[in-house]
């Protein structure tokens, strides 16, 4: 009988079941939908993080007295494609964008696959892209590299479709950025966008009508208006969510400031170069004041790092400020702000790409935004960065925008207050904006000049060899896939 109840049990539950099988086999590890919010949170925290030292060194801000940097000496190489792994993220909150039909998370899927496919394309040049991110859907994986300008098109029309998508004011789940806000995230999208165009200066006089993309979006659309729109990530005292550089123990060993960056905070009488650096070991113990420029040193980024290392035990060499490395929140990570786009605006109309009398008005008002985010921020600095000061900086004979004679000298300060605002802000900006404009001036050691790329993937090479082959020969003739090769938004 005891076998009989428990055949018939069996009986039952496989009869019951034989149509959920499918569903009792799936690896509750591994989940095919994910409602969209959830994979915003974390494609928000990843993108908008702080960068950390590398853009530093190559931007001379930094300098390495525990070893010779790469970055430092411009003797890098290969880069990486681990965006590529970013976007996956991002194709996937699309997909589940589409399929509970939430069109605003498709539109700030459409501004990261902008941002990433920005970051990467200025890295290298011509990358796979229209193409990319199908091997789960098409069985694609070997994709063809687009040229670059096609890849910017590509990017500038994500940017719009996004902008057009947001104009309904959804709310979003999930957003940790602007708390829901779709408004103040067209004001960043379309803000990026003019960040977008200026970077293809140089190729302002041909087919991709800059100029006037740029003018229409500058009157017809919304953008930052103050710092309170900044498209940045606040961090906060709890695991998981601290500031990026929090405890990291490589500035307190081989890390110091970069003699240019600080002389040239110095030759404007910079306060801001009081919330970067240290004082020296030297100017402490001298009892100087921290507000004192005198007391404060860097080591030449281009001499043998041995010799900064003397310098550095001799203590006449500042090292970064602890901020940095003790506060777990420290100050947001801006990703685009309001001072970046007031000096956008500013370099634009000095090129007359919007009315160039605005072209002061904007250059001060990036300065005191900068001045005015520290002072936010930086509380124990801000009696050196109040509105006053900001001000009077401005009236400085280096920083006077009044007193420069030609275009060229107006755009020269203006990217020298877009560099001097961004130490561990904005990650690889201020060095791709060197690269465009010349400004401002890097000192170069023996391995040679900045270089404009990096080297393909080694595994590009090993699994996608055609098609890098062919991006190679199309950009900078047969096997020069060098970093010193000139791709197309800087020819």
């Amino acid at each position: 009988m005891k076998k009989l109840i428990l055949l018939s049990i069996v009986l039952i539950f496989t009869l019951s079941s034989c149509e959920d099988l499918e569903v009792v086999g799936e690896n509750p590890n591994n989940v095919s939908e994910t409602p969209p919010h959830l994979l915003l949170t974390e494609i928000q925290w990843n993108t908008f993080q702080v960068e950390g030292m590398s853009p530093l060194f190559a931007s001379r801000m930094i300098v390495s007295t525990s070893g010779e940097s790469a970055l430092q000496y411009y003797k890098w190489n290969r880069g990486d494609f681990d965006e590529y792994g970013a976007l996956r993220n991002v194709t996937k909150m699309i997909e589940e964008a589409e399929r509970t039909e939430k069109p605003a998370y498709k539109a700030l899927g459409k501004f990261f696959r902008a941002y990433h496919f920005y970051q990467l394309t200025l890295r290298f040049g011509d990358i796979p892209y229209s193409e990319a991110l199908k091997g789960e859907t098409d069985e694609l994986y070997t994709p063809a590299y687009d040229p670059q300008k096609e890849v910017f098109t590509g990017i500038l029309k994500e940017l719009k479709e996004a902008d057009e998508l947001l104009e309904n004011d959804d709310i979003l789940d999930g957003d940790i950025i602007y708390g829901g806000d779709a408004y103040k995230w067209r004001k960043l999208i379309n803000s990026f966008r003019l960040k977008v165009l200026l970077t293809l200066s140089k190729q302002a006089g041909g087919s991709m009508n800059i100029a006037d993309t740029f003018a229409d979006i500058v009157v017809n659309q919304p953008i930052f208006e103050s710092i309170d729109d900044n498209g940045q990530l606040e961090f906060y005292d709890q695991i998981g969510s601290r500031y990026g550089e929090y405890n990291n123990s490589s500035y307190g060993s081989g890390i110091y400031m970069d003699s240019t960056f600080v002389q040239r905070l110095q030759d404007r009488q910079d306060p801001r170069l009081f919330l970067y650096a240290d004082r020296t070991k030297n100017g402490k113990e001298q009892g100087l004041p921290v507000d004192d420029f005198s007391a404060y040193e860097g080591g030449k980024p281009i001499g043998a790092y041995g010799d900064v290392d003397d310098k550095a035990a001799a203590g006449n060499v500042s090292k970064v400020d602890l901020r940095y490395t003790t506060d777990p929140t420290n100050e947001p990570h801006v990703l685009l702000g309001y001072s970046e786009l007031q000096l956008i605006l500013a370099e634009a109309a000095v090129r007359g790409w919007i009315s160039s009398s605005t072209a002061e008005t904007h250059y001060a008002q990036g300065v005191k935004a900068s001045f005015a985010f520290y002072k936010k921020y930086a509380e124990d600095y801000s009696e050196y960065l109040t509105e006053q000061e900001a001000t009077a900086y401005l009236q400085g004979n280096r920083v006077d925008f009044s007193q420069a004679s030609s275009n060229e000298e107006k755009i020269r300060r203006i990217q020298m207050q877009k560099y001097l605002r961004s130490f561990l802000q904005g990650g690889w900006s201020a060095y791709f904006d060197q690269l465009r404009t010349g400004y401002p001036s890097f000192l170069e050691p023996e391995s040679g000049a900045p270089p404009k790329r990096w080297i393909y993937p080694q595994s590009e090479y090993q699994n996608n060899n055609d098609h890098v082959s062919e991006a190679i020969s199309r950009q900078f003739g047969d096997g020069n896939d060098k970093i010193r090769a000139t791709p197309w938004w800087l020819k």
